[in-house]
C-alpha cells in the first residue's frame, strides 16, 4: 500500500478555555451538568459540522456484522463509558499494537501514542453513517502518522476499506477490560499537565459504574444516578428475538428476580439490546446467576417455532412499542 495522506495534528495537552467542555462519549451525560447527552448538548455543533462534511451518506444498519465480538463492540460504542480491548491486525500491519477504546480525549477518532501504540475510539462525533468505514479510515491515518499524533475527524473516502478488511478475524471475540475511569488515557510514568489532569477529572466525573457480567456474553451492569440497570446486547435476528421475549413476558418469566423489571429494548448498530431495571443496591455479582438462568429460558423460547398465542401477541405488541433506535 502506498503512502496515503494523513490529516493530523500533533498531540499536546488538552486545554479547557472559554467554557470548552472536556469530551466524554457522544451518548454520555454532558459534563456541563445539563442532564442531556453530550451529543445533544455541547457536542451538537461539532456533530452537525461533521455531518455536513460527510454529506448525505448511506447508513450501514449493521456495521460490525462479521467482526469477532460484534456484540461487545456495539456495547463499547453505545453502553460502556470506559473500556479497552486489543485488536489484531492482518496484512502489512500485522503485529502492530492497536487498542480499541470507548472514547479518547476530546473525542478524537484515534491517537498514535509516543510509545508507538495506536488507540482507536468507537465513540466519536464525526460519522459518515458507516462506523465500520469511519474506524478503518481513522486507523489507517493513525498507522500512517508519526508517534505523538492525534488524528483529526474526517469523513472517509467513498470507496474506503472497512475495519474487517484490516483485522485478523480468526478469533472468537474481544478481550474487553472495563475501567473504573479514564486513566487509560495517560501513559504510565508520563508527565501530566494541569490542563490534561483537569480534562481527565471532568471525564471521570461523568462516567458511571459499569461491569461486564461473566456468566453471559455482552451483558453489562451499571448504576446511573439512583437506578441500577442490566443492558444486554444480543446477536439474534430481531423478529425471532422479539417473539422469544414475548413468550417469556406473557409467561411472567422476563424479569431477573425479585424487584427487577424488564423495561424494554433499544436497537443499536442493527442489534437489539434488552434492558432491565434493578434495585439500586443490587451489585453486578448478584445478577450473574439470574442472568444465566434467563439465558436458559431465552434459549428455549428461541427454539420454539410454534405460533404465538393471543396473549403472547399482545405481549409482543407491548414490547415492540417500547423499542427505540439509537442512530
Amino acid at each position: 500500500m502506498g503512502k496515503k495522506s494523513s490529516r493530523t495534528v500533533k498531540a499536546g495537552p488538552v486545554k479547557v478555555v472559554d467554557g470548552e467542555i472536556p469530551v466524554v462519549g457522544a451518548r454520555e451525560a454532558c459534563p456541563c451538568g445539563s442532564g442531556r447527552r453530550y451529543k445533544a448538548c455541547h457536542g451538537r455543533e461539532a456533530a452537525a459540522a461533521a455531518h455536513q462534511q460527510a454529506g448525505e451518506a448511506t447508513v450501514n444498519k449493521r456495521p460490525f456484522e462479521g467482526l469477532p465480538g460484534e456484540t461487545d463492540i456495539v456495547a463499547m460504542r453505545e453502553l460502556v463509558p470506559a473500556a479497552t480491548a486489543p485488536l489484531k491486525l492482518a496484512g502489512e500491519h500485522a503485529g502492530r499494537t492497536v487498542t480499541l477504546a470507548t472514547v479518547l480525549p476530546m473525542a478524537a477518532p484515534a491517537v498514535h501514542r509516543d510509545t508507538g501504540e495506536i488507540m482507536l475510539a468507537l465513540q466519536t462525533l464525526a460519522t459518515s453513517g458507516d462506523p465500520d468505514r469511519d474506524l478503518a479510515d481513522a486507523l489507517l491515518r493513525a498507522l500512517d502518522s508519526e508517534p505523538g499524533t492525534v488524528v483529526d475527524s474526517a469523513a472517509p473516502a467513498a470507496e474506503g476499506p472497512r475495519l474487517k478488511d484490516l483485522l485478523d478475524t480468526s478469533g472468537d471475540g474481544l478481550d474487553i477490560t472495563v475501567h473504573e475511569d479514564f486513566s487509560f488515557w495517560i501513559i504510565e510514568g508520563a508527565d501530566v499537565s494541569a490542563e490534561a489532569q483537569l480534562s481527565l477529572e471532568h471525564a471521570n466525573a461523568a462516567a458511571y459504574p459499569t461491569k461486564k457480567l461473566e456468566s453471559v456474553p455482552s451483558a453489562y451492569w451499571t448504576r446511573i444516578r439512583e437506578k441500577g440497570h442490566l443492558r444486554w446486547v444480543m446477536p439474534y435476528e430481531e423478529e425471532k428475538l422479539m417473539d422469544a421475549l414475548a413468550r417469556l413476558h406473557a409467561a411472567k418469566q422476563s424479569n431477573l428476580g425479585e424487584n427487577t423489571r424488564y423495561v424494554g429494548a433499544f436497537r443499536a448498530c442493527g442489534l437489539v439490546v434488552p434492558v432491565w431495571d434493578l434495585p439500586k443496591e443490587m451489585e453486578a455479582a448478584e445478577i450473574e446467576k439470574p442472568a444465566a438462568e434467563f439465558a436458559e429460558r431465552l434459549a428455549k423460547a428461541l427454539a420454539d417455532d410454534s405460533p404465538l398465542t393471543n396473549e403472547e401477541r399482545r405481549a409482543r405488541a407491548g414490547l415492540v412499542s417500547r423499542q427505540v433506535t439509537l442512530r
